[in-house]
């Protein structure tokens, strides 16, 4: 059978870096406050004249250097974003205009912070059935865009940037010890959509809006459905969460992260996480984190992945790979 392989993955974070204390200086908090509650010291934040496409394009282009690939070779861009330079054209058609792509499929997926993993999903869908031989797909968001800075509550969660692997088809007997991706698992629950919105949109009040959060009843809802979201996509995967060499979950909050690896009784050593340098990035979050974990040598090729994240919708899921 064949399976669609991660055969590349880069990430882009914005120069500019904000603290803790800068944010401070601007909102009643402090790192201390910060630190305690979520887990983060800093958060990367766009400079004004970077769109969202622009992360985008950066993270694109390592992911595809990584894979031994050249645009030319691209067939398939979908971009997971909450945070699109335009309500249209796709920040995905954008992305394939910059980086010089040919004529191919190209669409954007909004499912929050559970973006990436929807949209790997769909990629998996055209590359697998042999409708794309190299895909692209890309999690890049701006979440500093949608703050409202006078909420400390919401402010010091998000970051910006973008991380992005290639896809590419490859040969498998069907077991789990195929390379390539596994299994998924993937929710939405749209009575919930109160707990986490954005209050704003072109056909209700014509603005961008701003992201508004219940914490705590996100933080319930998150270490339970994510958990079982987990469980569901090892299991159409054909393996048990123990097999796992590592755990790359959105970089949301580090309790939640903690929760959702206690609940799992996984080993905190098998757990991946980048939310104290990076912050909330959204759909950016896990391409982001498993870019780090590759970088610095603890995810090696022929690994058990498994990815998970939650988001506005609320949506959740869980993708199971081994690279």
């Amino acid at each position: 059978m064949i399976r669609s392989a991660v055969t590349g993955v880069g990430a882009y974070l914005p120069e500019r870096v904000v603290t803790n204390a800068d944010l401070s200086e601007i909102v009643d908090t402090s790192d201390e406050w910060i630190r305690e509650r979520t887990g983060i010291r800093q958060r990367h934040r766009a400079a004004d004249d970077q769109p969202t496409s622009d992360l985008a394009v950066e993270a694109a282009k390592k992911a595809l250097a990584a894979a031994g690939r050249t645009a030319a070779e691209v067939d398939l861009i979908v971009v997971a974003t909450t945070t699109p330079d335009m309500t249209f054209p796709a920040t995905a058609s954008i992305v394939q205009r910059k980086i010089g792509a040919p004529t191919c499929i190209a669409f954007d997926v909004q499912a929050v912070c559970t973006g990436f993993v929807y949209a790997i999903s769909v990629a998996d869908g055209f590359v697998a059935r042999g409708h794309a031989k190299c895909a692209l797909v890309i999690g890049a968001e701006e979440m500093s865009k949608l703050m409202d800075w006078t909420d400390r509550s919401t402010c010091v969660l998000f970051g910006d940037g973008a991380g992005a692997v290639v896809l590419e088809p490859v040969e498998g007997q069907g077991t789990p010890a195929d390379r390539g991706i596994l299994g998924f698992s993937l929710r939405s629950d749209g009575t919930k959509t109160d707990l986490l919105y954005v209050d704003g949109g072109p056909s209700t009040t014509g603005t961008v809006g701003h992201l508004r959060m219940a914490g705590n009843q996100v933080f319930r809802h998150a270490v339970v459905n994510i958990a079982e979201a987990v469980t569901s996509a090892a299991a159409n995967a054909g393996i048990a969460v123990d097999d796992v060499d590592w755990f790359v979950p959105h970089q949301a909050n580090q309790r939640i992260i903690r929760g959702v690896g206690e609940r799992l009784g996984l080993d905190e050593n098998k757990v991946v996480s980048t939310v104290a340098e990076h912050a909330n990035t959204s759909a950016a979050s896990i391409p982001l984190a498993l870019d780090a974990a590759i970088q610095d040598g603890r995810i090696k090729k022929g690994d058990l992945v498994l990815l998970e994240a939650m988001g506005g919708g609320l949506t959740w899921g869980a993708c199971a790979f081994r690279l």
